[in-house]
């Protein structure tokens, strides 16, 4: 994949933000730190290797202790973060360097034949598996398997598509700033058509 463009990188720092982990982001997230990094699904020798650098050691325990916590579980315990605090240096270090190679190899592995799309749009596909994972089993998935079949078709409009037709699953449900993502990697991929 070619590098993370500054569009694609604007459009993951507005929509993640720099997550303290008393800020539940809803939904089936986990405790949340630094550029989108949920402790509710990364494994414990990964979240070591990317954050112990950068937390005191008290820290590191107290954040260890909540991964794998997701939805009402995590929720019940965020409020208890309050004097944990990631700096956004740290955060923009972790995601530049540990978080683009594990997830551009997860994109990779999800889409293959993104390599192949012009660099926004393998950034909007980046931006989508950061933010969903690379799962592809259910009706939840639906709009994740027809990308998949697009990509090596280089259907621009076709995968635009079928991001923004995935915002079925949080309308009404009060998680505007997914639709809103959503619409900005359509935005992104289709600005890709010439």
């Amino acid at each position: 994949m070619e590098p993370l463009t500054e569009n694609a990188k604007n459009l993951i720092w507005q929509y993640e933000g720099i997550d303290q982990p008393c800020d539940w982001p809803g939904g089936d997230s986990g405790i949340t730190i630094g550029l989108g990094y949920d402790l509710g699904y990364e494994a414990a020798g990964d979240f070591e290797n990317d954050w112990k650098p950068c937390l005191s050691d008290g820290d590191f325990t107290t954040l260890s202790q909540v991964l794998g916590l997701k939805g009402s579980d995590a929720k019940a315990k965020a409020s208890g973060l309050k004097a944990v605090k990631i700096k956004n240096s740290d955060a923009e270090r972790v995601f530049l360097e540990r978080s683009v190679p594990k997830y551009q190899k997860l994109t990779q592995q999800a889409f293959p034949g993104v390599d192949d799309l012009p660099a926004d749009a393998q950034g909007a596909l980046f931006s989508l598996v950061y933010n969903r994972g690379t799962s592809m089993n259910g009706d939840s998935r639906a709009e994740m398997r027809a990308i998949r079949d697009l990509v090596p078709k280089g259907d621009l409009q076709g995968i635009a598509d079928q991001i923004r037709a995935m915002k079925r699953l949080w309308e009404g449900k009060g998680l505007d700033g997914l639709l809103k993502r959503r619409d900005a990697e359509a935005d992104l991929v289709e600005s890709c058509i010439a």
